[in-house]
């Protein structure tokens, strides 16, 4: 069967470039730099053509569907491929030691797995880990049923979830195309009847030193696989029936079967400090990219702007949600999806509002509270203006925030707008619905209102530890400072009563300086800024420095 080849669409995923092949009968095809030379054997009808495959494979050693095949002639030649079928969303088949030691052990997709292997191959010291070439990745267009796929939905979702560009569907297959490697795993009899002839007598012991040398390369690259075995280490006999030497007169290997490689712990954490830099390079460049070098938006994410603020619209796709991330970089936008941070550990800051401070998985520090937009005033418990005036929903609070400072009045930052899946549990009817009416204008890109009764909201701010000016550029050379409001100050004796009613004038002028006034005036709505050292931050007047930190009781003067 020939299938009719368009041009390709190149695209980078986890930092993995390939050219995407969508062929003509509905499949992809995504081919990697290894496997450009080899394109046209790679092409499906020339190794998976139903009575071929079948006459030409050979069933590789291993728990998973993987094969050795013979390519059909291309231009007079054949290529010997290795052809896996991922097992991503699969329940993992290990041993019960191994399952306690390695609890959250899962699958990797197939891009995850052509990632790490390309990183690991990228930090190892050179001539100590070889492994077979990663060609390609081959997603027939057929869509099996789900019992079919042997898939569990969470465990897809959770997977899509973490890498937001990683395209998977559960209903398809994934086939790992890679080059076949001359030899012969550690415990088959030709590779044992080497190392004999090579001086190794004990072959139990030829075996584990060989998967001991094997774990100890990959250590040293930062990587493990997690059910590593003899099987995964190949080696390769000589014509006179020796072991092949590499660089140290050691006998060479490579290694094969990467769909539990994972970065080792130190690894994983140095993967992390990198990642939390570039966050804090792009989040001080956060408005200026577009200006500079415009960063494409992919598919799933859209630009927005709401009352003035730029945003990186999309969907949360573990949740069902809707985010909105400050900004132009579509690039921050996976910084902030719920999993990064809704269940990470976290100290609440408020006795009356849902109000914590939390660090994600990319060690990155975040304030996020629970919107009261909708909620009615109680006159009793706060005052007759914000009764008047409601609460502010989560789009104004972003926007006052960013019209304060550039109005010179010091705040926290705004970050991202969070809408969860689930519906709220209070009826719609109950609500104040001044801001759905004034707001029912703006639209997501489906059309749906951006504010809606029936959910709930979550607004997330950046904790307040330094200018992101700084943070950007000194974050591991200096202790970073940290916020404390005028209510805890006082309650430890930092600053006196007196004091603290002049900082609560001196924050009511600021904000009248910009055109706005608080309706519920209150001194753990602004920080203080405290030093390393536990010592208060001064302005050139004497007072202390102060930082407006709650937003959804302001409102412009009249």
């Amino acid at each position: 069967m020939e299938i009719a080849l368009a041009h390709p669409e190149h695209k980078t995923i986890l930092n993995v470039g390939y050219d995407h092949y969508r062929l003509a009968d509905g499949a992809d095809l995504y081919v990697t730099a290894f496997g450009r030379p080899l394109l046209r054997h790679l092409l499906p009808q020339n190794w998976y053509e139903r009575e071929w495959f079948r006459s030409s494979r050979e069933k590789l050693q291993g728990t998973s569907t993987v094969y050795r095949v013979r390519t059909k002639p291309v231009d007079g030649s054949s290529r010997d491929l290795v052809v896996k079928w991922c097992r991503v969303g699969e329940e993992v088949p290990m041993d019960t030691y191994t399952l306690n030691k390695f609890i959250e052990a899962e699958f990797n997709s197939p891009y995850e797995e052509f990632s790490l292997l390309m990183e690991m191959r990228s930090r190892a010291r050179p001539g100590s880990i070889r492994t077979h070439k990663p060609l390609a990745i081959y997603v027939p267009a057929k869509r099996l049923e789900l019992w079919q796929t042997g898939r569990s939905p969470t465990k897809m979702e959770q997977k899509k979830a973490k890498f937001r560009d990683v395209e998977l569907d559960i209903y398809r297959q994934y086939i790992l195309i890679y080059e076949w490697i001359k030899g012969h795993s550690s415990t088959e009899p030709e590779a044992l009847a080497a190392a004999r002839a090579s001086g190794y007598d004990d072959e139990q012991e030829f075996m584990k030193k060989m998967l001991h040398r094997s774990i100890a390369d990959m250590w040293q690259a930062g990587f493990r696989v997690l059910d590593v075995k003899p099987e995964h280490v190949i080696v390769r006999p000589t014509r006179e029936g020796r072991l092949l030497k590499g660089r140290r007169a050691e006998p060479a290997y490579a290694l094969v079967d990467f769909e539990l490689l994972a970065r080792t712990p130190e690894h994983e954490e140095a993967v992390k400090r990198a990642r939390r830099q570039t966050y804090l390079v792009r989040q001080r460049d956060r408005f200026a990219t577009a200006k500079k070098t415009p960063a494409p938006f992919p598919e799933h994410l859209h630009p927005a702007s709401i009352f003035g603020v730029d945003y990186v619209h999309g969907n949360c796709e573990s949740t069902q949600g809707k985010l909105w991330v400050v900004g132009r970089d579509p690039n921050l936008f996976d910084y902030f999806q719920p999993e990064r941070w809704r269940r990470t550990p976290r100290v609440s800051l408020s006795d009356s509002a849902q109000v914590y401070h939390t660090k994600t998985k990319d060690e990155i520090e975040l304030v996020w509270k629970v919107a009261h937009v909708g909620d009615v005033v109680d006159v009793k418990e706060t005052s007759r203006e914000l009764a008047e005036h409601g609460y502010n929903s989560p789009f104004e609070e972003f926007s006052y925030a960013m019209q304060l400072d550039a109005a010179g009045v010091p705040t926290t930052y705004p970050r991202a707008i969070y809408m969860p899946g689930h519906l709220s549990t209070l009826p719609p009817e109950i609500l104040d619905q001044r801001r759905y009416e004034s707001h029912r204008d703006l639209r997501m890109p489906n059309g749906v209102p951006i504010l809606q009764p029936e959910r709930n909201y979550i607004v997330i701010w950046g904790y307040w530890n330094g200018l992101d000016e700084v943070l950007a550029t000194e974050d591991r050379v200096r202790p970073h400072c940290y916020g404390i409001n005028a209510d805890q100050a006082r309650a430890k004796k930092l600053i006196t009563r007196k004091e603290y009613a002049v900082l609560m004038d001196k924050m009511a002028k600021l904000l009248a300086s910009a055109g706005f006034e608080s309706t519920y005036p209150r001194g753990t709505h602004f920080l203080l800024t405290m030093e390393p050292n536990n010592g208060l931050v001064y302005d050139a007047d004497g007072t202390a420095a102060v930082r407006l930190c709650n937003f959804e009781f302001l409102r412009r003067l009249s």
